[in-house]
């Protein structure tokens, strides 16, 4: 079973950057730069999966911003795709959330290949389609369940 969990040990942390540098950097041409920035090293509470056999295959972050909470960086590598490990990391990122800021907007910038995915966990498409980092995104809004919302 793939697990997902907060990244607490420091030396986690190079194993997440290699999985998002090898979905982004490598796999979409995504500009080092704009991969890397200073919410990695301060601000941003980052995650990490494991598949079964403990091989690290999933990262993801969220972060305070003025407009709520953001969900970023979600890489899934490639071998692992299909697999529930998005669903892992999402699943351990909104349990967080919800803990930490109760009555947050919680929402992310969606490549429009992952807008089903998160369509499938609570999230709605909000405005219009627009590019990032030569990709295409939507920007989506958690509709937290009522039994959380309350």
């Amino acid at each position: 079973m793939t697990t997902a969990h907060r990244i607490t040990n420091p030396d986690e942390l190079p194993l997440a950057f290699a999985i998002r540098e090898k979905v982004f950097v490598e796999g979409q041409n995504v500009p080092r730069e704009l991969e890397n920035d200073a919410f990695d090293q301060q601000g941003a509470t980052h995650y990490l999966a494991r598949a079964t056999d403990g091989t690290p295959c999933g990262a993801a972050r969220w972060r305070v911003t003025d407009k709520g909470v953001k969900l970023e960086r979600f890489a899934v590598l490639e071998a692992y795709r299909n697999q529930q490990v998005g669903a892992a990391l999402l699943q351990a990122v909104l349990h967080d959330v919800q803990a930490a800021h109760p009555h947050a907007d919680v929402y992310l910038n969606a490549q429009l290949r992952a807008v089903p995915f998160y369509e499938r966990h609570g999230f709605m498409k909000e405005g219009e389609q627009f590019t990032e980092a030569g990709i295409e995104h939507f920007k989506m809004r958690w509709q937290r369940p009522v039994e959380l919302a309350e």
